[in-house]
């Protein structure tokens, strides 16, 4: 037995190294993750692979959540991953709420320590180099807050769900509160509940390429290498 660990060690230790230290580099370092949901619609597609950035708040042991250093914090706006809190699975939102916000959701529209934020509707126009399905069905806004931006869609049709009102809630201490851009069909800290600093694994920052899974997996070739913050045309919204 052990002759024959030494033969399949001897034969593949080059390539068996070069695995462990990929996994590492994915657990501790930076990693690519796959997005199956529209959650994060429009900022992020069904299909995209974003590359997160796991060294951006500090330095984990590998496979673990246990930090080694702690060197900066999550802020507003900033897109992050974490395991869900209800059921372990990887998710990917946006960070809405802070340690001590005072958070209030009103028929969809966000208060924030007592800011209410403006949205700016966005024309249909603006976004037909976004490979929405169905956008006509939704609304789209530029949603303005303490300072941060970012679009976000509603259903056309308005309703009223349990969902779209919530608050006032404060943040707990190294907690946080997590919203999808894709407002009326996010399972986000409206169900789950606030995220605790330790779960957050790094900031989404670049879509490394994207697959029209629509389309047969036609490359999305646009949206290659491009940075999140103009990833949904962003850049090219007006100025409302």
């Amino acid at each position: 037995m052990n002759n024959r660990l030494y033969t399949i060690w001897r034969d593949w230790q080059g390539f068996i190294l070069f695995i462990a230290v990929m996994l590492i580099f994915r657990s501790a370092i930076a990693d690519w993750n796959q997005v199956p949901s529209g959650s994060m619609v429009p900022t992020i597609l069904v299909g995209d692979r974003i590359v997160v950035d796991k060294l951006a708040y500090d330095l984990r042991i590998p496979f673990t959540l246990q930090r080694i250093f702690r060197w900066g914090e999550p802020q507003r706006g900033d897109i992050v991953t974490f395991p869900s809190p209800e059921d372990e699975r990887l998710l990917v939102k946006r960070i809405i709420g802070i340690p001590g916000d005072e958070i209030t959701l009103e028929d969809n529209t966000l208060i924030i320590n007592g800011e209410r934020a403006s949205y700016a509707p966005i024309p249909q126009d603006t976004l037909s180099e976004v490979p929405i399905p169905d956008a006509f069905r939704y609304r789209f806004f530029k949603e303005s807050v303490l300072g941060n931006e970012r679009m976000i869609m509603l259903y056309e049709k308005r309703f009223t769900s349990s969902g779209s009102s919530f608050g006032p809630v404060t943040v707990p201490a190294d907690h946080y509160l997590m919203l999808g851009d894709n407002r009326d069909n996010s399972r986000d800290s409206r169900v789950i509940g606030f995220v605790s600093r330790d779960r957050i694994l790094g900031r989404a920052e670049t879509i490394a390429f994207s697959l029209d899974y629509d389309h047969y997996y036609q490359p999305r070739i646009d949206r290659f290498f491009t940075p999140l913050e103009t990833s949904t045309a962003t850049s090219s919204m007006p100025r409302l």
